[in-house]
């Protein structure tokens, strides 16, 4: 049965009568489910102290009830591997301050693969929590030939079992049911361990200073512990650890791995379990269709072929379908300036809220089209399970540079934004290869980018045709990706040497994506851009009309040029003139470089902002991209020649310029060492490439 679709309207508030968190393996369908569930009623945010993504929602229960759904981080198992599954496990096992421990857990298990999914089941019913298990994608288990026996399923795992195909709704109704019973059942069976490590762990869980319905889980994962990560261990005392170590020397020398004792007897156990609920039958022809598919989309040649055609489409329908909303907003922009300027007198408090507020802002948020545009094609591939291949078929490349197509993932990831990008690096197990992924994930052409590409592209051929728009978009992106390859190589060859690692990467299911969840991140995305143009952008667009506008002249008779040149502004543009004019820039772009380190899509409202304060008083002001094409130096020449338009796109490309950006690597790097280090190779990177670009295109006899 489908869910109803979400509402935008606040539902009154209700107590909290359960806290719920929702757990499974990456790519099970966990978080269409849970997008499915909480609606609009999500808030996302960060746990304390690190950089995992916290995301909560409320829901209601088949009786009206509302709970608190948490949303944890997809995990395989419940060990120490990722700061990802550190969380996940802490708040499982109440440890987490800000987090209360859940009341029951929905464990999203994929049906196609259930004996890989079963094992973090698992490790859910040893923790006593009470787990509803959702059966997902139960259609592609069928047409692979799996028939799965839900009675004997649910007998064996002594839990709620309920069958579910989140992408077209199927199964909710009965998931809220069971989410929903009073009280709900405690597990009645888990993987037996071997006698001899079973006393060892309630021997060691009887001096952990914990709940009692915690302490053996607690106990056997420290036994499961390497010595080294059992050093690391903050959560109890030397004491503790000590009689751990104790534990694990006693099971050494009665023949027992603490180790992987524990994920045998889980195997064991699963084994078991599938043998009763899981029979194969004859595999459909999908199965086969899959396969031809990645016959093409993971081929050295067809492969590279539909990525980069994937791509082009994307950047066209950026550049096309985008057109139509921006030209509207664009034109709401102006109308509303136009409006406020005739209400109001002339005055500073005018000049402000149309020069500065209103332009500032409003040229931001024309580009909210485009970068939904972007978003919604991120999705795709991601739900599809296309970006598991395009990591397969970069992995050949990835390899020469000393990576492997796991770090391609936060980098593909980095085309949206450079902070979840870098965030992603935690999947990467070796130290050396997450740091470099670090150093080079903002090289990748980010979201933010994309207003400033359009403007500059606009200057440069305002008559072309979408096709040729997106060419030289995807270009940009080209010159990103290359570049991040390049600095990749350059890091593990002459810093962070080591040998390449080999590439194990799971590829899921192909899949219809869920247009509820893309519109739903889509929804998200645009709240958290809009809230930062309302924010920041706005703060940053009334300073730095204020720092264009004054002190002004002594002369009132000056123009606004010279008005524009005598303010702070100019100033500090003047100032960084001879640094930037070897790159063909001005101390107007130079303004908009200053203002655009905070985020990069402040450039444009400087842009805005400095033409607008320039040309206050004609009578006709020009659009943003005519007023940058009509630019002249002091001698005539225009300022945003084609070499100069180029130039500029190829400094973002590769500048950092992003101050949240560099304060999320000092939060995953735990030092300022590496963010500093790597704004000043970024920024050198950047300079190099304009540099390249204008005096090289000069030398060609270009202009």
């Amino acid at each position: 049965m489908s869910e109803p679709a979400p509402s935008a309207a606040v539902a009154p508030a209700r107590e909290v009568t359960r806290y719920v968190a929702i757990a499974g393996n990456p790519n099970c369908g966990k978080s269409t489910i849970f997008n499915s569930l909480t609606g609009l009623r999500q808030k996302v945010g960060n746990y304390p102290g690190v950089t995992v993504e916290k995301k909560t929602g409320r829901f209601f229960g088949s009786h009206g009830e509302a709970m608190e759904l948490l949303d944890l981080p997809g995990s395989y198992s419940l060990q120490i591997r990722s700061p990802d599954e550190a969380v996940a496990r802490d708040v499982l096992l109440g440890r987490q301050s800000d987090t209360p421990r859940p009341d029951a857990v929905i464990c999203v298990v994929d049906a196609s693969n259930l004996e890989r999914n079963l094992y973090l089941v698992a490790q859910m019913l040893e923790l006593h929590i009470p787990v509803v298990v959702a059966l997902n994608m139960i259609d592609v288990a069928e047409k692979n030939g799996v028939v799965i026996d839900l009675m004997a399923l649910r007998e064996k795992l002594g839990v709620p079992v309920i069958p579910m195909v989140a992408t077209r709704g199927m199964g909710f109704v009965e998931l809220r049911q069971a989410i929903s019973r009073s009280p709900l059942p405690a597990p009645t069976t888990c993987a037996q361990m071997p006698i001899v490590l079973e006393t060892e762990v309630m021997a060691l869980a009887r001096q952990l200073p914990v709940a009692n319905e915690v302490a053996r889980a607690e106990a056997l994962l420290l036994l499961t512990l390497h010595e080294k990560a059992l050093d690391e261990v903050v959560h109890h005392d030397g004491a503790i650890v000590g009689a751990t170590k104790a534990a694990q020397q006693r099971l050494r020398a009665s023949g027992i791995d603490p180790i992987s004792a524990p994920v045998d007897a889980r195997y064991e156990w699963i084994g078991r379990v599938c043998a009763a609920a899981c029979h194969t039958g004859e595999s459909h022809s999908a199965v086969s269709i899959s396969d031809k598919i990645d016959g093409w989309l993971t081929h050295r040649i067809w492969g590279w072929v539909a990525f980069l055609g994937m791509m082009t489409l994307m950047f066209f329908c950026i550049f096309t379908i985008a057109q139509y909303p921006m030209d509207w907003l664009d034109g709401a922009c102006t109308g509303f300036a136009d409006w406020v300027g005739r209400h109001l007198p002339e005055s500073d408090l005018r000049s402000l809220l149309t020069d500065g507020v209103i332009a500032g802002v409003g040229r931001v948020v024309v580009f909210l089209p485009q970068i939904l545009i972007l978003y919604f094609f991120l999705g795709i591939l991601e739900d599809t399970g296309y970006m598991a291949r395009a990591a397969f078929i970069m992995d050949r490349m990835m390899s020469r540079v000393g990576l492997h197509g796991k770090s391609f993932i936060p980098m593909l990831s980095s085309f949206a934004c450079a902070i979840p990008g870098i965030m992603a690096t935690r999947t990467i197990e070796n130290r050396k290869d997450r740091l470099v992924t670090i150093l080079v994930a903002p090289l990748m052409s980010c979201s933010a980018r994309l207003p400033v590409y359009a403007l500059m592209i606009a200057v440069l051929i305002p008559v072309a045709s979408g096709l040729a728009k997106a060419g030289i978009m995807l270009c940009m992106y080209l010159v990103g990706i290359f570049a991040a390859f390049g600095m990749a190589w350059f890091f593990k060859t002459k810093i962070f040497k080591g040998e390449t690692p080999m590439l194990l990467l799971e590829m899921p299911p192909y899949r219809m994506p869920s247009l509820r969840t893309i519109a739903i991140r889509m929804w998200e995305r645009a709240g958290l851009f809009l809230r930062r143009a309302g924010t920041v952008i706005l703060a940053l667009s009334i300073l730095l009309w204020a720092l264009a506008t004054y002190p002004k002249p002594a002369d009132p008779k000056a123009t606004p040029a010279e008005a524009l040149a005598h303010s702070f502004a100019g100033r500090m543009g003047h100032a960084l003139e001879p640094a930037i004019a070897p790159l063909g820039f001005d101390w107007k772009i130079g303004i908009g470089l200053i203002g655009s380190f905070a985020a990069r899509e402040v450039f444009v409202s400087t842009m805005s902002i400095v033409y607008n304060v320039e040309t206050k008083d004609k009578e006709d002001t020009e659009s943003l991209r005519e007023s940058m094409r009509a630019e002249r130096r002091s001698d005539g020449r225009p300022v945003f020649t084609p070499l100069v338009c180029v130039g500029l796109m190829v400094f973002y490309v590769l500048a950092m310029q992003c101050i949240s950006t560099i304060a999320v690597v000092r939060r995953e790097t735990n030092s300022w060492r590496w963010p500093l280090f790597q704004t000043a190779y970024m920024t050198a990177l950047a300079w190099i490439g304009a540099f390249v670009v204008y005096q090289g295109g000069r030398l060609l006899g270009l202009q």
